[in-house]
């Protein structure tokens, strides 16, 4: 089955204390897509502008990503600025210039509203409404969020809850979320507000899973170096989104190991600047270290 994800495209100029990198693909759609592309057939909803790269529009087709979604408007890609610190755990936003993202509205092309599995990447909640708004009954739901809407748009990001499968945050915008310290009072919280499954993304500590069948903890690829951190959430639920899409039988049956391969798909986002070492590898390369991730966690 294939997968419908939507959220931003952009051009990511990233700076590390070890070098710089201007104008990379980016986007939480982009990073997703490439991620889901490993196992599933993707169709890619976002917009860019004139100014887009040409090479990067081929590497989207080289992962084999429908663009019919994709609008490309007179005006300027939405281009992020961002500095990371020595440790990797601290990043500071530079410039933010949104170009056409600005007023961006996600329109589903007729053969995409059928799509069975849906990821709402980190946009605005009521963009995610307007693209749900625009599906026909699709199997699976998952978004991602950021703390930003839950500053500003939180009334918004309640009423999708309400409409979710998944719900996939990181344990900083939990607490935000629910004012709970702890990890597992905060999953209870979440659960009530709609999702059947949620997800705390807890970085270099792997993730949180919380659903029908009870708790999983699923543990991060350890990485020796670590060259720029960004987009590698989105990486995760991307290709955990795409394996589950090509699982066969019920999404409660596959999503740890969904988790498993999301968090290897991640650690290789990790060795890069942007999206250049996901983009150099393959399925051997990644089934290499499920199969190590599943040796380490073994007992």
């Amino acid at each position: 089955m294939s997968v419908l994800i939507v959220g931003s495209t952009a051009l990511d100029s990233i700076k590390t204390a070890k070098a710089a990198n201007p104008r990379l693909l980016g986007g939480s759609a982009s990073h997703a897509a490439v991620a889901a592309s490993f196992f599933s057939p993707v169709k890619l909803v976002g917009v860019v502008g004139e100014d887009f790269p040409r090479r990067y529009l081929q590497l989207y087709k080289r992962h084999g990503i429908d663009l019919e979604g994709l609008q490309i408007l007179p005006g300027k890609t939405f281009h992020w600025s961002g500095e990371y610190e020595a440790n990797m755990n601290v990043r500071r936003t530079l410039l933010t210039e949104l170009g056409v993202f600005e007023t961006f509205t996600p329109t589903l092309p007729k053969a995409h509203q059928a799509t069975p599995f849906v990821l709402l990447a980190n946009i605005a909640p009521a963009l995610q409404l307007h693209v749900l708004n625009q599906m026909e009954r699709p199997q699976f739901v998952a978004a991602d969020t950021m703390d930003l809407w839950l500053n500003i748009a939180l009334t918004d990001l309640l009423k999708l809850l309400k409409r979710l499968d998944a719900f996939v945050l990181n344990d900083s915008e939990a607490h935000q979320l629910t004012k709970e310290d702890n990890m597992f009072a905060a999953l209870r919280k979440i659960h009530s507000l709609g999702p059947k499954y949620v997800i705390i993304k807890k970085g270099s500590h792997g993730s949180i899973l919380s659903g029908p069948r009870g708790m999983f903890l699923c543990p991060a690829y350890p990485l020796h170096r670590v060259v720029d951190p960004t987009g590698a959430g989105d990486s995760f639920v991307g290709a955990m989104m795409g394996w589950l899409a090509a699982a066969k039988g019920p999404v409660d049956a596959h999503i740890r190991l969904a988790m498993v391969y999301g968090s290897v798909v991640a650690s290789f986002c990790c060795e890069g600047f942007g999206l250049q070492r996901t983009t150099k590898i393959n399925r051997k390369h990644i089934e290499q270290r499920v199969a190590e991730l599943k040796e380490l966690s073994r007992f």
